[in-house]
């Protein structure tokens, strides 16, 4: 799986797109069975690049056996400004302090 994530990468990095960020989402329950498969790895690679560079991606993923699925989506000014946020932790829990029980 890793090989396959950094083939993509790297056809990206050729045609002058920036990675901006890379997530291993790991291995998920499918919603439904797949090519007789129930289970997939996820990846999110966020990147720039030039509207071609989309089409010879999306080439790469369908000639790609072991790529079952993929999603291209344009993120508006909202959508990058949430993932900066998102990449800093901005939306991470605080812990709670913890209370002391007295007896």
């Amino acid at each position: 799986m890793k090989d396959t994530v950094e083939k993509f990468k790297k056809v990206l990095t050729d045609h002058k797109a920036e990675i901006i960020n890379t997530e291993n989402w790991g291995l998920k329950k499918l919603a439904y069975p797949m090519t007789g498969k129930s289970t997939g790895f996820y990846n999110l690679i966020e990147f720039t690049a030039e509207p071609s560079v989309i089409a010879i991606l999306e080439l790469e993923f369908r000639r790609d056996e072991k790529v079952m699925r993929f999603l291209t989506t344009v993120l508006d000014k909202d959508a990058v400004e949430y993932n900066v946020k998102r990449r800093s932790g901005a939306f991470k829990k605080k812990e709670e302090p913890k209370k002391e029980v007295v007896k």
